[in-house]
């Protein structure tokens, strides 16, 4: 594929991430309503036949289809409306609205402080302790990972540079790539750059004088304090942004200058690498779901929640010795595996640990602290990468290990009834 199509395809892009999106919306439309909401409206009737469906999908699950759904009593929740009745029995439009956002806003706000009353109280601190850090370390590291590694192949790149100090080529033919070079205080007379790539090649004080510049494309490449006497330059993307510190340009010409990135993988494979990184540590998520979908009935979610969260610590401890990318990437892998039994576990534990009305509320804060906790990790971990790799592997190791220890002193909802 061309360039072209590798990095200007944004479009494409995005239609492929938005794939997901639209058939989560066409699938919702075959998902039934919550019987919650039917016995809000007063659908009484609907809301008995979901639950008749959800009571006879999981005896079957159960190995015991001939059980008999039986309803001794259904408490209606309050309705909106009849509220909005009682407010205004004018039923003024203006007034219904603002009352109506007053009330949701009210309730959400009595709600959430319900979960932080006894006997809910110790245990919403510790869920909240987990959520944020679980999200703190998970959401740091996958940002420090792709940019730790990109530095070490950086690095490895810049130690295979190599200088060229005081050069003079005359009447010369450059119709080559030229790599990772350094030119220092060079002169070129009468040569010809013709059909070529610059990748990541400085030109540092030196001088070009009669020389002809013919669908050149330079990626990471510059002239520093340079001087270009009587060149021309045609079908090339040097512009000004590579022509630096001074750089003087004198009787010389541009013509049919190149536009856009004329970048390709070819030439900067590390943009291909940061995504092929990527794809790797979400394919090593999949054995993750698929050990957590068997197990967490048969170990408990609590065994499986802190186990994950301080193996993964540990694992994360362990990139302390990384000095390769392979290296790494195995680490990567594994801390993404670990790290997806312990989100699948929590969201069970999360969503057990509360009644029925206060679950949407409660389950609504933690994802709250939960992305709170994603933002400051992406800051810190952010701005660490490529300054020391002790401090980011420390705080991640003991942030995850001290979760998953607050997350074995949660009760165990294994055997709970859901109320």
């Amino acid at each position: 594929m061309g360039s072209a199509y590798q990095f200007h395809s944004w479009r494409v892009f995005v239609v492929v991430c938005a794939l997901p999106c639209v058939c989560v919306v066409v699938a919702l439309t075959f998902m039934p309503e919550s019987p919650r909401f039917y016995l809000e409206v007063g659908k009484h009737d609907e809301a008995w036949m979901i639950l008749k469906q959800i009571h006879d999908t999981n005896m079957r699950a159960r190995g015991q289809p001939e059980k008999v759904f039986t309803v001794n009593r259904i408490k209606i929740p309050k309705q909106l409306d009849e509220l909005m009745e009682m407010e205004s029995e004018s039923g003024n439009p203006v007034s219904k609205v603002f009352f109506r956002i007053k009330a949701e806003i009210h309730g959400i706000y009595l709600n959430l402080m319900k979960c932080f009353n006894y006997p809910m109280r110790e245990n919403m601190m510790r869920l909240a302790i987990v959520w944020l850090t679980l999200s703190f370390g998970y959401y740091g590291l996958s940002v420090w990972f792709p940019d730790v590694i990109k530095h070490l192949q950086a690095d490895e790149y810049a130690s295979k540079v190599k200088t060229h100090s005081n050069e003079r080529t005359e009447d010369f033919t450059f119709n080559f790539t030229l790599e990772n070079q350094i030119h220092i205080n060079g002169l070129f007379i009468n040569d010809r750059f013709i059909n070529m790539k610059l990748k990541s090649v400085t030109f540092i004080d030196s001088t070009f004088r009669n020389c002809y510049f013919d669908d050149v494309t330079s990626v990471g490449s510059f002239f520093r304090n340079c001087t270009f006497i009587e060149t021309f330059f045609f079908n090339t993307d040097i512009d000004n942004s590579k022509l630096i510190d001074g750089t003087e340009v004198i009787n010389s010409t541009f013509t049919h200058n190149k536009t856009g990135c004329q970048m390709t993988f070819d030439d900067d494979y590390s943009a291909y690498w940061v995504y092929f990184i990527n794809f790797l540590g979400t394919l090593a998520v999949l054995p993750g779901n698929i050990v957590s979908a068997l197990l967490m009935d048969k170990i408990g979610r609590l065994s499986m929640l802190g186990g994950s969260m301080i193996l993964s610590g540990i694992s994360c401890f362990f990139l302390w010795f990384g000095t390769s990318e392979s290296m790494m990437i195995f680490m990567l892998c594994l801390y993404n595996g670990l790290s997806i039994s312990a989100w699948n576990s929590l969201d069970v534990v999360t969503t057990e640990s509360f009644p029925t009305v206060r679950r949407g509320t409660g389950f609504g804060f933690c994802n709250a602290l939960c992305k709170l906790a994603a933002v400051l990790g992406n800051l810190i971990f952010g701005s660490l990468v490529g300054i020391t790799k002790a401090i980011p592997i420390l705080m991640a190791s003991s942030v995850l290990v001290g979760g998953g220890l607050v997350a074995l002193r949660l009760p165990d909802t294994r055997a709970n009834v859901l109320m």
